[in-house]
């Protein structure tokens, strides 16, 4: 049988048995040295150049720059598949109609003032100061979270002494 030695010629066989893992790392490191400086170079360039655009050049870059990441304007990136459900938001889909309404006191009659501050003190558990004090710091919210009967009915009582009242 024929050794290891003669079937090489010296000089590989020398490269083989002096080859050092030391080297390999080294030069591996040195690589991925280079490679993160030239990303960083790259990054810097990158902001220098966005800190020197304009307010309306940002804006149009950050439109841009959502819309090459699949980000739509109110939410999270649209990725992955899309449910069939009716969270799905198709055309058919109808907005949800608002349950909780509030009351808004915008303005009102001076001459009608104490029999609206009497109208706020009935549907509010407030005392004769505090619904003063409301009715005077008008645009207020009077009362909140109602149904659309119960606001609908208070609204109407309001605007027949006077007031204007907005629901929200």
């Amino acid at each position: 049988m024929a050794s290891i030695s003669s079937k090489f010629p010296a000089k590989s066989l020398t490269k083989i048995l002096t080859f050092s893992p030391k080297s390999v790392i080294s030069r591996t490191l040195s690589a991925i040295a280079a490679a993160s400086e030239i990303r960083t170079q790259k990054l810097d360039r990158i902001a220098g150049d966005l800190l020197d655009l304009t307010k309306l050049e940002r804006h149009d870059y950050a439109v841009l720059f959502r819309h090459k990441m699949g980000l739509n304007r109110y939410g999270p990136a649209l990725s992955g598949p899309i449910s069939s459900g009716p969270a799905a938001g198709g055309s058919d889909s109808k907005p949800a109609e608002k349950t909780a309404f509030d009351i808004k006191l915008e303005k009102y009659d001076a001459a009608a003032k104490i029999k609206i501050i009497k109208e706020v003190r009935s549907f509010t558990d407030l005392g004769l100061k505090e619904a003063k004090e409301l009715v005077e710091k008008v645009p207020a919210v009077l009362k909140k979270g109602l149904t659309k009967e119960e606001a609908t009915a208070i609204v109407e009582q309001l605007k027949e002494l006077g007031a204007t009242v907005v629901l929200e």
